[in-house]
């Protein structure tokens, strides 16, 4: 058998292109610029939102001060017109009263006249049987 004979090849190295320490520098620069800007915009929306937030809660507050006082004053108004209404149901009432004495006195009225009537009637009767 013959030996095969191994030959070792000599692999080429692939060369990639070397970063250039100004390169790094740059892209180094680059990155912390870009960090910075992030790092400022996120504090500006933080406080955008801090101060959004606040709004809201004054916006919250005042309308629910709001809305006593709104409260408050339907509360006066229902309590000045239950009096009002309790005022013109006592009238009514004494209207009423007033209303029905004098039908009972008109009734009185009535049947007074008629029994004189009756009794003018009887007397005029009477006096024609005793001619």
């Amino acid at each position: 058998m013959a030996k095969a004979k191994t030959k070792a090849k000599a692999t080429k190295k692939k060369t990639t292109a070397k970063k250039s320490p100004a390169a790094k520098k740059k892209a180094a620069a680059a990155k912390k610029a870009a960090s910075k800007k992030r790092n400022d915009l996120t504090k500006k929306l933080r406080a955008d939102l801090k101060a959004t937030k606040d709004a809201m809660k004054f916006a919250k507050n005042a309308a629910k001060e709001e809305i006593t006082l709104a409260k408050a004053a339907a509360k006066a108004e229902i309590e000045v017109l239950k009096n009002e209404l309790n005022v013109v149901l006592k009238r009514e009432k004494e209207l009423l009263k007033m209303s029905e004495n004098k039908i009972k006195q008109m009734v009185l009225a009535g049947e007074r006249w008629e029994k004189k009537q009756l009794t003018k009637i009887k007397k005029m009767v009477t006096k024609k049987k005793r001619r």
